[in-house]
């Protein structure tokens, strides 16, 4: 045998794991997970270790079978374009097989369902929500079909924070509805950095993501002042219960987001259109982190 062309099978194992776990887009749902659990945490009231773990698990597991759905149904637009072409339906090493739509289904299934025994059915409405959201709102109705697409599907990460706050308490208060608000106008910043980035591979794919429709310089602009928007409604919770910590993570990192989105809009580029794009992942972090301090401090 020539061992010079020969596969091990661990080789080989390890290349189908990696390929599974690309599938289900397991960072995103880490960060969905996260912001259940600071919805959680700033909700007056207590959870079980293991409702903690159900929550949790359902979020991830939930955003996880949307994040397989995406995949699944846009395996021939993901050719298309270079950072997508690369994934496991596309270059065949997961078979595009009506069977994962049973696992999906099953998954997302099971998600709901424990989050509704274990937690509550309001809670479990939300977990509903995020994943339908993402894989049917956007994926389906309005990724081809509109420029705002990415406006509403920025809901699935909204409907996490709701998650976790009524996990504790179905009767939701005012800070964990404006933590929603924020990572719902969080989303469109985020992404549209992405596109402007990627506007020729969006163009090529036929998708109708803003800089395609209306332009880079336009939605540079676009992107500055709805970072605004985000910034200065991040800053309302502090009316609302969030404290000092909450406050300085917030004005700072809404404060460096601005600041980026602005030299975005002056002259819009690929690096330009990145430094926005990677500033807004620090608004969040700040922010998800700062509102977890302040709570438990």
């Amino acid at each position: 045998m020539n061992t010079l062309t020969h596969t091990p099978p661990s080789r080989s194992w390890a290349r189908l794991t990696r390929d599974v776990l690309g599938l289900f887009k397991l960072r995103i749902g880490f960060m969905i997970m996260l912001t259940a659990l600071v919805g959680l945490v700033v909700t007056p009231g207590t959870l079980g270790a293991g409702q903690v773990l159900t929550l949790a698990l359902t979020v991830f597991f939930s955003s996880a079978s949307a994040g397989a759905f995406n995949q699944y149904y846009e395996f021939d637009s993901d050719r298309l374009m270079a950072r997508t072409r690369g994934r496991a339906f596309v270059t065949g090493a997961l078979p595009h097989s009506p069977l994962w739509l049973a696992l999906i289904a099953l998954l997302l299934l099971c998600s709901v369902g424990a989050a509704a025994v274990w937690l509550n059915p309001v809670s479990a409405g939300f977990v509903f929500l995020g994943a339908f959201f993402y894989a049917v709102v956007y994926t389906v109705w309005l990724k081809r079909r509109s420029a705002w697409n990415i406006v509403v599907g920025g809901l699935a990460g909204s409907f996490a924070v709701l998650a976790g706050a009524a996990a504790v308490d179905p009767a939701l208060g005012p800070l964990p509805w404006l933590l929603a608000a924020v990572l719902f106008l969080w989303t469109p910043p985020h992404f549209w950095s992405l596109a402007i980035a990627n506007q020729a591979e969006y163009a090529a794919a036929g998708v109708p993501m803003l800089p395609v429709v209306v332009g880079v310089p336009r939605a540079a602009v676009i992107v500055l002042w709805s970072t605004v928007a985000l910034a200065l409604t991040a800053l309302l919770p502090v009316f609302f219960g969030a404290g000092l910590i909450y406050f300085l993570g917030a004005l700072g990192g809404g404060g460096y987001f601005v600041f980026k989105a602005w030299k975005l809009a002056q002259a819009p580029s690929r690096h330009s259109a990145m430094a926005a794009f990677f500033a807004s992942l620090v608004q969040l972090s700040l922010l998800l982190g700062t509102a977890t301090l302040d709570r438990l401090l």
